[in-house]
């Protein structure tokens, strides 16, 4: 009784907890978490930095770097890609996109020396540097009213064999073999616990992030389907811990197998807990979510979505509407990748950071170290927000798609000119755009893959984009294209206006069929078939027909009857008087 009289006083402070199947701030009032995690900033992954072909895990990456350029510049490197990775203008960014809440994946040995390094045995030096680090971003966090979520993303001895995303050294006893490590990772939860145990931005304690062990080792396929007792007890362990010395913050969960798991995990432990999931790759339907529901339903406990993305701005609308209309909150994944379609942000990858790539995977035309290190401190400076490349067709996706299938403009069009295809309107898919293949559903779908976007350039919908190395150019054109696709450009007019069209293109074959429509699809040009220029990278312009726009807002479809060529732009000229 004493402990729950002192977590309702402190509910009434502003901690968010769990009010029945819901998560309420310190009011009452439902609370919908909206964030993002700052994966890659604490915990390196390989994919994201494009090493994952030779080095996946951070401690292969790092030991990558340092047989280049030597320990002393390795820290260099790595103190400036933390500065730059994660700063009060990301924060801000965030909130501006209408972010409530951060997601921090953390490693341990920012905060506390692994179990080998220790001086003595069994006892837990202490780090400034996570802490700090934390301390950052919460101030960042509260500045903007938005959430902060403590993450154990690389928990002592890694959580799991799915070294990328642990950090996970086999040759090193894991956290499941090791009592040392267990001990760590409670005595850091508790430690976490007494820095931040009055902090209402605080918003939980995501205590183990995607445990994959096969704990009773007759399972081949990562991690154990029944036999989840061990990931119960240690996590009871941390809960005790924590309750302790917090007994205002929420405390969330995750199963065995990347986190949805929950054989042999409940009853469930304390009073103020959430059940978190991870969901990719999959259709978003009620029954990718039906169990975990279930699990809110019999346990009476919320649920939350604590990672997802790496897929289309169709799957994350799709996503975001099926977890809300649930009263589900989410966390997107990640925040930045280097040369990245599918985030809010993209770190702009380097010619010599490709070349440095290439050295690592094969060993040829090994650059000196002074070469090295300027381009890994280039791309520590490109990790800058004021740097990176920002989404605005995905957090148009997130935010503003899931409420309306109205269209706005990618970029203003002014007429006459040149409207590059790439530059179609943002919205939904069937209202700014329609292509066929859009999303990839390979968990749901038997395990095949697909792109959405083929050319993996510019934009995240399913059209796909490619580089385009015309003389007259965005950098960018539509390519794959399919019969059938179209896309939808917004003109605003002073007056009525007639123009004479045309359009930049490139085709190995002839066949492809064009024409334009309004919104409604009523034709408003001539259909034109086009022929082919000899390669799909010789340019040609082909005149096309005269079309008449009104005063005012026009949105015009590009539809294509027939595909099989690649797009640059379309030009409106005024047309030619004849006399």
């Amino acid at each position: 009784m004493f402990f729950l009289l002192l977590s309702l006083t402190a509910f009434g402070q502003g901690f968010l907890h769990r009010d029945g199947q819901k998560i309420v701030d310190g009011n009452g009032n439902n609370v919908l978490l909206r964030g993002l995690g700052i994966g890659g900033l604490m915990v390196q992954e390989g994919y994201m930095l494009k090493t994952a072909d030779f080095a996946g895990p951070q401690y292969q990456i790092k030991q990558k770097i340092t047989d280049l350029i030597g320990e002393k510049n390795t820290e260099e490197f790595y103190q400036a890609y933390k500065k730059n990775g994660l700063s009060k203008s990301d924060v801000d960014s965030l909130a501006a996109w209408g972010f409530n809440s951060i997601r921090l994946p953390m490693h341990y040995n920012l905060y506390t020396l692994p179990i080998e390094k220790e001086p003595v045995a069994g006892q837990n030096t202490w780090l400034e540097e996570g802490f700090t680090m934390t301390d950052d971003l919460l101030n960042w966090c509260a500045a903007n009213k938005m959430y902060l979520i403590l993450d154990l993303h690389a928990a002592p001895g890694g959580q799991g064999k799915d070294a990328n995303i642990s950090d996970y050294d086999e040759t090193k006893p894991s956290l499941w073999e090791s009592i040392a490590n267990q001990d760590k990772m409670v005595a850091f939860w508790k430690k976490i616990a007494e820095r931040y145990k009055d902090k209402p931005w605080i918003g939980g304690y995501d205590i183990i992030n995607e445990p994959n062990w096969n704990f009773s080792g007759t399972n081949k396929n990562g991690c154990d389907e029944t036999k989840n007792e061990p990931l119960r007890a240690l996590q009871m362990r941390i809960t005790k811990a924590i309750r302790e010395v917090d007994t205002n913050h929420l405390i969330i969960i995750e199963g065995n197998c990347w986190g949805n798991n929950y054989k042999g995990m409940f009853p469930l432990w304390d009073d103020n807990m959430a059940l978190s999931f991870h969901k990719y790759w999959s259709y978003n339907d009620m029954a990718t979510i039906q169990e975990i529901v279930n699990y809110r339903n019999e346990y009476n406990v919320p649920i939350w979505l604590g990672e997802t993305g790496e897929n289309s701005n169709v799957w994350f609308k799709d996503v975001i509407s099926l977890i809300e209309d649930n009263n589900i909150g989410w966390a997107f994944w990640p925040m930045k990748k280097i040369d990245n379609i599918a985030g809010v942000t993209s770190v702009k990858g380097t010619d010599g950071y490709y070349r440095l790539l290439q050295y690592w995977k094969d060993g040829k035309d090994k650059p000196s170290v002074e070469e090295a290190k300027a381009t890994l401190m280039q791309i520590a400076e490109n990790f800058k927000m004021e740097n990176v490349v920002v989404k605005p067709d995905v957090i148009d996706a997130m935010f503003r798609q899931i409420q309306t299938t109205e269209t706005k403009v990618y970029k203003k069009h002014a007429l006459p000119g040149k409207v590059f295809a790439a530059e179609y309107d943002l919205g939904q898919i069937n209202h700014a755009y329609f292509d066929k293949d859009v999303a990839n559903y390979w968990v749901s779908n038997g395990g095949k893959r697909s792109e959405w976007n083929s050319g993996d350039q510019m934009r995240n919908d399913g059209v796909d984009i490619q580089k385009c190395d015309d003389t007259m150019t965005n950098g960018y054109a539509v390519s794959y294209i399919e019969d059938g696709e179209w896309l939808q450009y917004t003109f605003d007019l002073n007056s009525n206006q007639t123009y004479d069209l045309s359009i930049r293109y490139a085709a190995e074959t002839q066949g492809g069929k064009l024409y334009l429509t309004d919104e409604k699809g009523n034709k408003i040009s001539k259909e034109i078939t086009i022929s082919a220029t000899g390669g799909n990278t010789i340019w040609k312009t082909l005149s096309l027909d005269t079309v008449k726009l009104k005063k005012g807002t026009n949105k015009v479809r590009l539809y294509f009857e027939k595909g099989n060529f690649i797009l640059n732009y379309i030009e409106f000229k005024q047309p030619t008087i004849k006399k």
